[in-house]
């Protein structure tokens, strides 16, 4: 595998693929033409390799997938101020190996992304990188204290795309009811980390029978479901929009398809883990397993499955969480929540295609368009005069995740060890080839 960083060439073919666009229910033979940064063309005029294309420069897909670069709504980066653990450039890496051409990076760095300085700072570092494309959140309040509201005006003309205090919740239903307002005023979107604190406080893994044999504290279900209802109520008071991150409960589903069905603006994705794992995969007090929210029973995590099936659930997020040794070489009560994931965001997601949940349109549309509409970011679809992302995967591809040989700096992927089926081949960024796998 390499990384490769291209000056943007003429006009390229992407011929001899199996072209999908969620975002228009596309699913043909064919092709992309692009031109410079730009998508030129695209159909079934590209179905062959040995057409005419003229002057372009031909990259044969061999009868590959051919997508929409993968929009991911949920990434810590660590950069500014953990550097140790991650950074813009091994982000980058990560994603672009990932087919992700655009992420979301969660305001809880150091210093906190409440400040334009930290917002221009993450969008200026990440264009001169050249690798994907990175929108920050700006948070909801000052410091993430949950108690004073950050200038979202100010840093949404700053570049920051949605607010969200990161892994914390906004405990107090003022200030949330107060920030929910505010952002209908200026059609701002708020996404919130679903967990009322004082009863998480303490646990490390979800509460329940094999939490007691294990002698952990648990986080209950409820922690997350009386959080969703009381946000889903304050977002039908004020009229705001209201997005929910990691959803992993049955209960917390189900209140949001109610509210859906009402009419109320709410949201929600949820992450790998969430759908592929549940809490037996801490078994054996495994730290790279303990996440935030901590994995489910499998109850909730076949409602999960039921949620994406039916649309309540809008997206899938890699939550990339980078921590290092330090971090997770702990006994598991002390080890740090956190899993990294923009390397197997799109093969575990593949999985509910290869299981026979979903269609791979429906599957895609999870992690390109959808996640792209709730943020309002010009990405996710094939469109002509659109940024030529784009990202190529063999769906059929099998390989071992092995967490040592992610581009992430941090390695502590819930998945190490385990089979998955498709890959990334190649990954374009206004048009260059950004990543090729060898």
């Amino acid at each position: 595998m390499s990384v490769k960083l291209d000056k943007p060439l003429g006009r390229v073919a992407y011929v001899n693929a199996r072209v999908i666009d969620p975002a228009s229910n596309l699913d043909i033979q064919g092709g992309v033409l692009t031109e410079g940064e730009q998508i030129a063309d695209f159909g079934p005029g590209y179905a062959k390799a040995n057409g005419h294309y003229g002057e372009a420069t031909v990259v044969d897909c061999k009868g590959a997938c051919l997508v929409p670069g993968l929009v991911d709504m949920r990434v810590q980066i660590r950069e500014p101020g953990e550097e140790h653990k991650g950074t813009l450039q091994s982000a980058g890496e990560a994603a672009t190996q990932g087919g992700v051409t655009s992420m979301v990076s969660l305001p809880n760095t150091n210093p906190v992304t409440d400040d334009m300085s930290v917002v221009e700072f993450v969008a200026r570092r990440a264009r001169l990188l050249g690798l994907s494309k990175v929108y920050p959140y700006g948070a909801i309040t000052k410091g993430l204290n949950g108690k004073d509201m950050a200038e979202m005006g100010m840093l949404a003309e700053s570049g920051a795309v949605a607010f969200t205090d990161g892994t914390r919740a906004v405990a107090s239903a003022k200030v949330m009811r107060k920030a929910l307002t505010y952002a209908r005023n200026y059609d701002l979107l708020l996404v919130q980390h679903a967990e009322e604190p004082s009863l998480a406080e303490g646990g490390c893994m979800n509460a329940g029978d094999l939490a007691i044999r294990m002698g952990l504290a648990g986080i209950p279900t409820v922690a997350e479901t009386i959080m969703v209802a009381r946000d889903v109520r304050l977002a039908e008071d004020t009229g705001g929009r209201l997005h929910f991150g990691h959803i992993s409960t049955a209960e917390s589903i189900d209140i949001i398809r109610r509210a859906k069905e009402r009419g109320v603006r709410v949201t929600c994705d949820t992450a790998p883990p969430y759908f592929s794992l549940n809490e037996l995969a801490v078994g054996d007090y495994r730290t790279f397993a303990k996440l935030s929210p901590p994995l489910r029973s499998e109850e909730d995590r076949q409602a999960i499955i039921e949620g994406l099936k039916d649309g309540t659930i809008d997206a899938i997020a890699s939550d990339h969480a980078p921590e290092d040794e330090d971090s997770k070489r702990l006994p598991f009560a002390q080890a740090a929540f956190g899993g990294v994931g923009l390397e197997t965001l799109l093969a575990i997601t593949l999985e509910l295609y290869h299981n026979k949940h979903m269609s791979l349109l429906e599957c895609l549309r999870t992690v390109t368009c959808s996640p792209a509409d709730i943020i309002g970011l010009p990405a996710g679809r094939l469109e002509k005069g659109a940024a030529a992302d784009l990202c190529v995967f063999d769906p059929e591809l099998g390989w071992k995740i092995d967490a040592d040989q992610l581009a992430s700096k941090s390695k502590n992927s819930p998945f190490d060890g385990r089979l998955a089926q498709g890959r990334c081949l190649r990954t374009v960024i206004d048009g260059r080839t950004v990543f090729e796998m060898k």
